[in-house]
């Protein structure tokens, strides 16, 4: 192990709730502490817009991020964090910014439905319907649908590459990237990977967080499409698009995404995988909500570079 980003001890040792001495978080304890991003850590974007598109049992709101530019522009759709429980489209609004800027491509952030009000599959089928929609309405959004993307960090990041499966399968769209940041690809095993045992506490990301995520989530499985929840289960990875994958030095899930990453290469699908040395589950948001944006910028600039088709070098993991 490295050392801990001192901006992350910061954040833990000072800006995390405190709790008394065997208290397990609740789920209204952990929608509650969403913080609010300084407005001097939000980019401007040349227009940013809000609307609802129709879902299969709803209407499903979105915010589309649009740069300057003539277009039609690549797109991305992006779907947030947020252990299936919380976030929306405001939590995330500083990262869909953040990736605008470095990449010069539209993104559309999808605000699907939660957990447990509404279990899963309610929030792969919205992803995958909001995808869909952009993939349709394509010249209205004035972006090309041969260079969509889907993207997602944590439970986006799972999201992600559910709706690059569901696109196989059922058709409907062509996917030709996926940037999944720090995901979360597996049931919740918390003995099967050595990070849960290195950083299932202490680390903002918590084992007890990722067992009421999963109990809340996955309330009625389905029968023979269980990697729908957890993609690294999937009997077969074989056709699914070029993919990123972000992890996080500290966080309990990075050897689940570091294993997908490498099903997905020995299924032969074109992968780089890039570990953030010192850094914590979340830090995407963390370092907005500190105003230390900067400090990732080169993180920006690296997803931006692969979204634009620009070199970019896997590292060792």
């Amino acid at each position: 192990m490295g050392t801990l980003n001192p901006k992350m001890k910061f954040f833990l040792e000072n800006l995390m709730p405190v709790y008394p001495e065997g208290y397990t978080p609740t789920l209204e304890d952990i929608r509650n502490r969403a913080s609010v991003v300084p407005p001097s850590a939000i980019e401007p974007v040349h227009q940013v817009t809000d609307r609802k598109i129709p879902g299969q049992d709803n209407d499903i709101p979105i915010r589309v991020y649009t740069p300057e530019g003539e277009g039609p522009f690549p797109v991305i759709v992006y779907f947030h964090g947020g252990g299936f429980v919380y976030g929306d489209l405001n939590t995330h609004d500083a990262v869909c910014r953040s990736i605008v800027k470095a990449s010069g491509q539209v993104l559309v952030a999808v605000d699907y439905r939660l957990a447990p009000e509404n279990p899963f599959p309610a929030a792969p089928f919205d992803c995958y319907a909001a995808a869909k929609w952009v993939y349709e309405h394509s010249e209205e959004l004035n972006v090309d649908n041969t260079k969509l993307s889907v993207a997602g960090d944590s439970a986006g990041g799972n999201l992600a590459t559910v709706v690059s499966l569901l696109a196989k399968e059922y058709g409907g769209l062509t996917i030709s990237k996926q940037v999944l940041l720090y995901p979360v690809v597996d049931h919740y095993e918390p003995d099967k990977y050595e990070s849960y045992k290195e950083n299932g506490s202490g680390y903002f990301l918590t084992t007890e967080s990722m067992a009421l995520f999963s109990k809340l989530y996955v309330q009625t499985p389905i029968p023979g499409k269980g990697y729908y929840a957890a993609p690294i289960q999937a009997p077969d990875l074989s056709g699914l698009p070029p993919a990123l994958v972000i992890t996080a030095e500290y966080d309990p899930l990075r050897d689940e995404g570091e294993l997908y990453a490498e099903k997905l290469r020995e299924a032969g699908v074109p992968v780089v995988v890039k570990r953030e040395e010192g850094q914590i589950h979340g830090f995407f948001n963390l370092f907005n909500l500190i105003d230390a944006k900067d400090d990732i910028k080169d993180v920006y600039e690296y997803i931006g570079a692969f979204l634009k088709n620009e070199t970019v070098n896997p590292i060792k993991s």
